[in-house]
């Protein structure tokens, strides 16, 4: 059986090696797939679900779990797109949307760590809340017209590259320099090696729980930022599913369900595998409904690579 470093790198560059022949094979499949506008098309799609697995990549290395993603992406966006609406200026309706997605997680994390509920749970119940806040509050209808200048954030283009593909690529950079290179980004490790023994420490393993779960509402506001600019309205309905996507991409990635193991770069990649398998079975004409089913048997492979590629206990 394979030791923790060597099994964590051995996943890393297959999960890489997979992208690269998941590539090879439907470039041979379809003329279409390498095109540049093809790529970049891909590589917008994969944006959203890419930003919202920055965030649950951090819950699920401190060993927990986020279902409330989706909705809180749902309520961010309407608090976003209606301060927009009411005539506020971007650098107030931007925060505020992104305030909003702060404030679920910030419940999130403290149901979790005072309230001592399951992870499980409380983002459970934050998921039906924040979805429900966002039929009421919209009386189930979208909410759009905005000035062009917002639509920039999704049509604008710098050297050639679509902004949603810089934005993202700026999240991953700050996630990857907190997660490996502060304090903060160590403890989420520990944490999710060993919580007890990282309360016993001396390190406040609840308030950083915390913050995680604000980190995960932050990022699924930012991605509500993206989708309300290529929608070019806020749909209550928005992000369902989102969490599954999120958390596939993150394990697909190399991050253990049970915590302490991990890397963004590997979630990055995971995010990229999901959009390329998605976009390429667009091209050969599948059917969603069958995509979904291939979706889930790349999950279960991921999982069951990561679960044989653990040392065993001793």
């Amino acid at each position: 059986m394979l030791n923790t470093a060597a099994a964590r790198r051995a996943r890393e560059l297959g999960t890489l090696v997979g992208l690269a022949l998941l590539v090879i094979l439907l470039s041979l499949l379809t003329p279409h797939f390498l095109s540049v506008s093809n790529l970049l098309n891909v590589m917008e799609q994969t944006s959203i679900n890419a930003v919202i697995a920055v965030g649950m990549t951090f819950v699920i290395l401190s060993g927990g779990i986020d279902l409330s993603v989706g909705s809180v992406l749902a309520l961010a966006g309407v608090v976003l797109a209606s301060a927009l609406r009411a005539g506020a200026t971007m650098p107030l309706s931007i925060p505020a949307g992104v305030g909003a997605g702060a404030v679920c997680g910030l419940v999130n994390g403290l149901l979790i760590t005072r309230g001592r509920l399951p992870a499980f749970i409380a983002t459970l119940g934050m998921m039906s809340i924040a979805r429900g806040a966002a039929l009421v509050f919209t009386e189930g209808r979208p909410v759009s017209g905005f000035e062009s200048s917002f639509r920039t954030i999704s049509t604008g283009r710098v050297l050639g590259l679509p902004a949603p593909i810089l934005i993202t690529a700026a999240i991953y950079v700050v996630g990857y320099l907190l997660l490996t290179r502060t304090r903060f980004g160590r403890y989420v490790y520990a944490i999710g090696g060993n919580e007890e023994a990282t309360r016993l420490s001396g390190v406040a393993a609840g308030f950083h729980k915390t913050v995680v779960y604000v980190l995960s509402g932050v990022t699924a506001g930012l991605a509500a930022v993206l989708l309300t600019a290529r929608l070019n309205s806020a749909q209550p309905i928005a992000g369902i599913n989102y969490e599954l996507d999120a958390i596939a991409a993150t394990v697909i990635g190399g991050t253990s369900l049970s915590g302490g193991v991990g890397t963004l770069h590997g979630t990055l990649i995971g995010a990229l595998i999901m959009g390329v398998l998605r976009n390429g079975l667009n091209l050969l004409g599948t059917s969603s409904f069958f995509q979904q089913i291939v979706i889930g048997i790349v999950i279960i492979t991921a999982v069951l690579v990561d679960s044989m590629l653990k040392p065993a206990p001793k």
